[in-house]
């Protein structure tokens, strides 16, 4: 199975200089563009979820062979 990864910068609402990096893992549908076009929806379940941070950048890569997933 192919993995692709959603990293997300996401910052704490009440102290906006307070921000870490988030990986979400998910099936790959052939590309980094079908990736980005998925990326909203996956962004708003995972905010949903996490309602003291705040999405400030994302972005699609395919995760480095030695990564640990």
């Amino acid at each position: 199975m192919n993995l692709v990864d959603l990293v997300l910068t996401v910052c704490v609402l009440a102290n906006p200089a307070n921000c870490r990096t988030e990986h979400l893992y998910f099936e790959s549908r052939g590309s980094l563009v079908q990736c980005m076009a998925l990326a909203p929806a996956e962004i708003a379940k995972w905010s949903e979820g996490h309602p003291a941070l705040k999405v400030v950048r994302w972005t699609c890569l395919f995760p480095g062979k030695d990564q640990e997933i």
